[in-house]
């Protein structure tokens, strides 16, 4: 046997030298390397905002909801088109008339997403506080952006003022309408434009030409300020968008022509009668309008901002519209244009603070604390306000009495209906609208008749359906619900 020592003898030896030999040294042995998870300090703001948004939109909703406040029949449409998805059916709303496809009326398949919640909780509820939920999340990316842009405080500031907005406002105070959809999308893609996150900004704005169909002239919009971005730093990106902003009015040409038409039995698109009115027809009313979206909203500072162009189709179609209802501020048409307006002011204050003009300057600076001040002010005269009132959280003697009536209406029965009855009975009873049964005679008529408009409401339901007898079942507060005498057809 060898006495040589080997190599693996010879490192033994040499490591146990080392660790009996003093250390010649102070120097401490430093601690092991372990990992340290790095915390995420961005502010929650926008988060935190958009959800104390989101309790106050859906409060008032749900108020509005258990006092009776059905300000139109959409809520009525949207829940059984709704109702029907969530049964894989084809969207039939018959309060648009039996058997009516609602892709025939507008283009709008996107409110199928809610069809699994709405599964679980079969309610009009549930549209309600889903539009609450997607109005609310439209917060976060411009609070966000702003905060980017100007400072934490005032990108909040901005962000606030955003979200109690008379557009936004409006809309929640509208019951459900599918442009929910729309006003987070928008925001999205006008936040990544401002980022100059070119792909994101191309993407995000995409699904609008699912939600209706004049939303892809707002794709095509979205996609021409970015290509008007990148044009000098990205070509091959403005390029694409350009590309994109013709597949934005393809989209809309062919939903119009071809897509709507071939699920409309009248095979047209049925609102070409409101297009083409005369552009000076309610001038005043648009002005106003005008107004109350550049003034209160962004102190006439956006159009300094190219963002604003996202605006034009929006108010292009509505204002050469003849109808008189889409001219002014009321109901939901304005929601879509309030994150535009919000985000090009947030561009054209970044943009000012190099403006030569101390004065512009100035008021720059000083602007979104009035900005805020004045959405603030606003919001005394808007729907919020209703949420200072004690009685906004109580249900009224006379809904109880209206719902015990409307209770009497077995499930699966066939209804007629107006406004005030129709989303209370969708959920279990076949609904049908008023004067428009399309041959049907209906178990039951509910109607109400608040206003005393109708004397006689048994001579009223024989002049709508002379081959049958209808009996006043019972009354609640102006409530009527009368139903068909049995052998009568």
């Amino acid at each position: 046997m060898s006495s040589n020592p080997t190599p693996a003898d010879t490192a033994t030896a040499t490591a146990a030298a080392t660790a009996a030999a003093p250390r010649t040294d102070s120097a401490p042995i430093p601690p092991p390397v372990t990992a340290v998870p790095v915390r995420d300090r961005r502010p929650r703001d926008p988060q935190i905002l958009a959800v104390l948004l989101f309790a106050a939109y859906a409060t008032l909703s749900v108020c509005r909801w258990r006092h009776l406040a059905t300000r139109s029949w959409d809520l009525g449409i949207f829940e059984q088109a709704v109702r029907a998805y969530a049964h894989l059916r084809a969207p039939v709303a018959d309060l648009k008339g039996p058997g009516t496809d609602v892709l025939g009326d507008h283009f709008s398949p996107v409110i199928a997403l809610l069809a699994p919640v709405y599964r679980l909780f079969p309610t009009p509820v549930t549209l309600l506080v889903a539009q609450a939920a997607l109005l609310a999340l439209s917060v976060v990316p411009v609070t966000r952006a702003a905060a980017r842009l100007l400072g934490r405080s005032r990108g909040l500031a901005l962000g606030l003022a955003y979200g109690l907005s008379w557009g936004i406002q409006r809309a929640v105070d509208f019951d459900f309408h599918e442009i929910c959809f729309a006003v987070p999308l928008i925001a999205f893609a006008l936040e990544a434009v401002l980022e100059r996150r070119w792909r994101a900004a191309l993407l995000w704005p995409l699904p609008l030409v699912l939600v209706k169909e004049d939303l892809g002239l707002t794709l095509a919009a979205i996609a021409l300020v970015v290509a008007g971005r990148a044009r000098k730093a990205a070509p091959r990106t403005a390029l694409c968008a350009l590309g994109v902003a013709a597949l934005g009015v393809l989209a809309a040409v062919l939903t119009l022509m071809v897509v709507i038409p071939a699920f409309s039995t009248a095979d047209t698109y049925p609102y070409w009668d409101k297009a083409g009115g005369d552009p000076l027809d309610g001038l005043g009313t648009k002005l106003r309008t005008l107004a109350w979206l550049l003034i209160p909203t962004t102190g006439l500072l956006a159009p300094r901002s190219p963002l604003l162009l996202v605006a034009l189709p929006t108010l292009g179609w509505r204002f050469l519209s003849s109808d008189p209802h889409y001219w002014g501020t009321d109901w939901h048409y304005s929601a879509v244009l309030m994150p535009v307006l919000s985000l090009a002011l947030a561009d054209a204050l970044f943009r000012t603070r190099r403006s030569p003009r101390p004065w512009l300057r100035s008021y720059a600076w000083h602007l979104p604390t009035a900005v805020v001040a004045a959405a603030l002010a606003l919001t005394t005269s808007l729907p919020l306000s209703v949420l200072g009132e004690s009685a906004a959280y109580r249900k009224p003697t006379r809904v109880s009495a209206v719902e015990r009536l409307l209770a009497r209406v077995p499930d699966g029965a066939s209804v007629e209906v107006n406004v005030g009855p129709s989303s209370r009975l969708v959920a279990r009873c076949r609904v049908l609208w008023m004067g428009d049964t399309g041959g049907v005679t209906p178990d039951f008529i509910a109607l109400d008749d608040s206003d005393h408009s109708i004397e006689d409401v048994q001579a009223y339901a024989g002049r709508l359906h002379p081959r049958a007898s209808y009996d006043v079942l019972g009354a609640a507060y102006g409530y009527v619900l009368l139903e068909r005498r049995t052998g009568h057809t």
